[in-house]
């Protein structure tokens, strides 16, 4: 008997990463999974080789690494063109973020200085899982981060003034001379003395980090302009304490985003997820360079090097339908776009993002069936409701909350159906 055609998409069985921030019930809750009684900081989703996503075509082998997958049948699973423009590897990581407290303050490298830094590193012989490593591959971490509900972030340098505002109002000796710093010279050059001083010159010991943090308890108290954030920066300073990158966070904006709205992470912009659920794409690669609220290994200088020290308000996105003129304009995510618009009466909504990596945009099917094919790889989450995939040999697939399925850019039609159901798509800009 012949082979049964392989249907053009399959369910995926992804690895949740137990970090010590991350919240206990949020993912569990998206997937309908009982507690573990640990941290569950992120569901990972596509092939990431420190945590692929397993995958099962139902030809009797099981769930199998995506990765191997991908590694077996490049141009079967990404498509030629993904395979040209990318090599043999998914280029983005989709995540479902769930943070009950803050992450480490970081920024990630152009993806010029990650080539130069690796280069630099693999030269001096640093063994690339070393702790005092900070380039990891070659790549840049461009990154979009969607909110499924109310989340907090840090998220670049604020305007000099407000800053130096916002540190005359904590009245805190140590910080007062940099709040004049910031009214009377260039932010670009005030910015990077600061951080060298507290995260390498000086650090601030523990009677003045703690009265840091009673000023930040204080001015959160009194209800002013600065409360909100300074509430943020207060349970960060109990989360971490000692930690000398709280006077780093204080010199980033307060982020509140609601379901819906997005933040886009280019190169050199600092920042921190601090609470709430979300999902994130990113570029695949694992370069980050930290500033405080860890743990782990801070190379100053490096993190010097790559910080952009521009400052203002970071924009707070929301999501355009597809093949408006607000979305980005390459030409195949477009044409991808307007094959769903097409059948599907403008079901997807696309968040804008130069990142070639990567493309994120909601779905909200109807009863309708809609086309959800591409010709790209990619992975449909879905959040809310029940989504259901049919091919034309009659596969079907149905998500529910939490359920991820990878579609190859197999040719295949695909049709989507799911009124009352929300999917996020990640996939190639």
């Amino acid at each position: 008997m012949p082979t049964p055609a392989r249907p053009p998409f399959a369910p995926l069985a992804n690895p949740v990463r137990a970090y010590a921030w991350g919240s206990g019930t949020a993912i569990p809750a998206l997937t309908r999974t009982p507690p573990t009684g640990e941290p569950q900081a992120e569901l990972w989703m596509g092939a990431h080789p420190s945590a692929p996503s397993l995958r099962d075509d139902g030809a009797g082998d099981g769930p199998r690494p995506l990765d191997r997958l991908i590694a077996e049948d490049p141009e079967g699973e990404l498509g030629p063109d993904g395979v040209k423009r990318f090599g043999p590897q998914l280029p983005f990581l989709f995540k479902v973020l769930a943070a009950e407290r803050a992450l480490s303050l970081q920024v990630h490298p152009s993806r010029a200085q990650a080539e130069a830094g690796f280069a630099a590193e693999e030269a001096r012989g640093i063994p690339r899982d070393a702790p005092q490593r900070t380039f990891r591959d070659r790549g840049h971490k461009p990154e979009l981060i969607c909110a499924l509900g109310d989340f907090e972030a840090l998220c670049g340098f604020r305007p000099a003034s407000a800053t130096a505002d916002l540190l005359d109002a904590l009245a805190v000796p140590p910080l007062t001379p940099w709040a004049a710093a910031l009214r009377h010279r260039p932010a670009g050059e005030v910015l990077p003395a600061m951080l060298r001083h507290v995260l390498e010159d000086v650090r601030p010991g523990p009677a003045e980090l703690a009265a840091v943090a009673g000023a930040l308890r204080r001015v959160a108290a009194d209800g002013g302009p600065y409360a909100a954030a300074c509430a943020a920066y207060a349970r960060a300073a109990r989360d971490y304490p000692g930690d000398p990158g709280l006077v780093a966070a204080l010199l980033l904006n307060h982020v509140r985003l609601r379901a819906g709205q997005a933040l886009a992470l280019d190169a050199g912009v600092p920042h921190a997820y601090l609470h709430g659920l979300g999902v994130e794409l990113m570029a695949n690669s694992d370069n980050v360079l930290r500033c405080g609220l860890t743990a782990k290994h801070i190379d100053v200088d490096g993190l010097l090097a790559v910080t952009s020290f521009r400052t203002g308000e970071p924009p707070v996105l929301t999501a355009a339908p597809a093949g408006s003129s607000t979305e980005p304009s390459p030409d195949a995510a477009q044409g991808a776009s307007r094959a769903v618009d097409a059948a599907g009466e403008g079901i997807e909504e696309v968040f804008p993002s130069p990142a070639e990596e990567f493309r994120l945009s909601r779905l909200r099917p109807t009863a309708t069936p809609a086309r959800a094919d591409l010709a790209s790889p990619q992975i449909l989450l879905c959040t809310a409701g029940r989504a259901r995939l049919r091919s034309t040999a009659g596969h079907t697939l149905d998500l529910l909350p939490g359920g991820s399925a990878y579609l190859r850019p197999s040719g295949e039609p695909v049709l989507l159906t799911g009124a009352g159901a929300e999917l996020f798509r990640a996939t190639t800009g």
